[in-house]
């Protein structure tokens, strides 16, 4: 129960101290941040993905134009 009267408080201190429009635009940007979390993951996961498959290409293709070089 305290812990609902210490958010209660600390909404209405806020409300205080910057207003009702500044606070909203407070929690809206929290949120916004909350939901760019799961983006971030996702974008780190495919970069470890790309990363492997870039170094995969690139033996790939140092090993295709060793051989060409040498056919040459």
């Amino acid at each position: 129960m305290i812990s609902l009267y210490l958010t209660v408080a600390i909404f209405v201190l806020m409300v205080a101290y910057a207003g009702m429009e500044n606070t909203m635009r407070l929690f809206a940007y929290i949120d916004l941040q909350l939901r760019y979390i799961p983006i971030r993951i996702r974008m780190e996961l495919m970069k470890r993905k790309l990363k492997r498959q870039l170094v995969k290409d690139q033996k790939y293709f140092l090993e295709r134009s060793k051989e060409h070089a040498k056919g040459n």
